[in-house]
C-alpha cells in the first residue's frame, strides 16, 4: 500500500511521526513523505521514505497562496496516487483534505494542538474556523490529542462525532527517554523547553523566575528554536533575560534527553496545548512537571501526584507552585518522577499511538 504523509515541515515528520513511519515500512507500505524541504528532508529518505517536496507558507494567511497550495496538493497526490493519506499540522489538514477529496483518496487527520486558531479572536481565526468546517467532512478519521479540542470542534459543529478519536499526542519513546538515578541538583534547576512563543507561558516564566531570585536559589533554563512570527519572542529580548541572569537561554538540541536529565523539574507554563512532546519526554525520563491547569497539560501533570498544575497567564501562582516545588524533600521529588515514568508509559508509549494508526489504516479497507 502507498502511504502518504503531509506536514509543514520535514522536520516535524522526523522529530514526531519517524515510529509511524518506521512501523508503516515495517509492514511493507511504501511511504511517501511530503514536506516543505529543510536539512531533515534528505534524513527521511536515508530512513527509508519517497520524499516529495512541497512549497508552503505556514505562518501565511494569504488566500491566494492558500488555493496554490490545494492546486499543488492535488497535483502531488495525483501523481503519487497514494492509497491513504495522513495529515497533520493545519494547513495540510484543511488544504490537503479538500485536494484528496478532489480525487478520492481516504484521508486520515491528526488536531495535533489548535495553534493560534482558539486562542486570538482575529479575522483569520474566524476563517480558519470556517475552513475546518468545510474541509473535514471529508476525512475518514480525525485523531484529536485531548478531549478537550475534541468536544470543542464536536461543539462548534466542525465534525461529526462519529469520525473523531483520540491518540496520545505523537506518543513518547520511552526507550529512548528513560530515567537516570536520581539526584537533586544543590541549586534547584528549572527548564522550559519550548519554540519562543508568547502562547508557551514564556513571559510569565520569565517574570516568576524574577520573583523568586530574589529570595531562593534557583536555577532557570530556557530551550527552544526562535519564532520569526508576529507571535514569536525576539531572540534578542530572550538573550536580554540571559545577560541580566534570570533566565539561562539554551539554542535548541536534537539531544533533548541530556538537558531534562541536568534539570530538577520541567515546566511548561502554556496558553493550550494537544499533547505536549517536552512534558511527555519528561515524564519518560522520570521528572516532576509543573505546567498549566489548560487542555493538554493536565492530561500529562497530575496535581500534586507527578507535578503541580497553576493557573494560565498568572505569574504569581507559577512562581508560588516553584517555590513549593524547590521545598520538596528529595524523597517526594523521586516519587514524582517515578509518578511521572508510569503515567508515560500507561497512557502515552508511542506503541499505543502506532496500534491505533494501524488499526485505522485497516478499518478502512476492510
Amino acid at each position: 500500500m502507498k502511504i502518504a504523509i503531509v506536514v509543514n515541515t520535514s522536520w516535524n515528520i522526523y522529530n514526531f511521526r519517524l515510529s509511524l513511519t518506521k512501523a508503516l515500512l515495517k509492514e511493507g507500505h511504501t511511504i511517501y513523505a511530503i514536506a516543505p524541504f529543510d536539512s531533515y528532508s534528505k534524513l527521511l529518505e536515508e530512513k527509508g521514505c519517497v520524499y516529495k517536496e512541497i512549497k508552503m507558507d505556514n505562518k501565511g494567511t494569504n488566500p491566494l497562496k492558500d488555493i496554490y497550495l490545494i492546486y499543488n496538493l492535488y497535483k502531488a497526490y495525483k501523481n503519487i496516487k497514494p492509497d491513504i493519506i495522513l495529515h497533520y499540522t493545519i494547513k495540510p489538514n484543511i488544504y490537503g483534505s479538500i485536494a484528496a477529496k478532489m480525487i478520492g483518496i481516504p484521508v486520515i487527520n491528526n488536531v495535533s494542538g489548535l495553534g493560534t486558531v482558539f486562542l486570538h479572536n482575529t479575522i483569520s481565526s474566524q476563517i480558519a474556523i470556517q475552513l475546518y468546517r468545510l474541509a473535514f467532512r471529508y476525512p475518514k478519521k480525525v485523531f484529536f490529542q485531548n478531549k478537550d479540542d475534541k468536544k470543542l470542534f464536536i461543539e462548534k459543529k466542525l465534525i461529526k462525532e462519529e469520525i473523531t478519536d483520540l491518540v496520545p499526542g505523537s506518543g513518547v519513546d520511552t526507550v529512548k527517554f528513560s530515567p537516570l538515578p536520581f539526584r537533586r541538583n544543590k541549586t534547584f534547576r528549572f527548564l522550559l523547553i519550548a519554540r519562543l512563543l508568547y502562547d508557551k507561558g514564556i513571559i510569565e516564566y520569565y517574570q516568576a523566575a524574577k520573583k523568586i531570585k530574589k529570595e531562593h536559589e534557583a536555577e532557570f533554563f530556557l530551550m527552544g528554536s526562535p519564532d520569526q512570527s508576529a507571535l514569536g519572542i525576539p531572540l534578542s529580548l530572550v538573550m536580554e533575560w540571559d545577560k541580566e541572569n534570570t533566565i539561562k537561554y539554551l539554542p535548541f538540541s536534537e539531544n533533548v534527553a541530556e538537558a531534562i536529565h541536568e534539570a530538577d523539574c520541567i515546566v511548561l507554563p502554556s496558553y493550550r496545548e494537544g499533547a505536549p512532546k517536552t512534558l511527555l519526554e519528561a515524564a519518560a525520563c522520570g521528572k516532576p512537571l509543573l505546567a498549566t491547569d489548560v487542555p493538554g497539560c493536565r492530561e500529562v501533570v497530575e496535581d500534586s501526584v507527578n507535578g503541580y498544575l497553576c493557573k494560565v497567564k498568572d505569574a504569581q501562582e507559577l512562581a508560588d507552585k516553584m517555590v513549593k516545588m524547590i521545598d520538596q524533600n528529595p524523597e517526594k521529588l523521586k516519587r514524582m518522577g517515578e509518578e511521572s515514568r508510569k503515567i508515560a508509559i500507561e497512557k502515552f508509549d508511542e506503541r499505543i499511538v502506532i496500534e491505533k494508526y494501524l488499526k485505522a489504516i485497516n478499518g478502512i479497507f476492510i
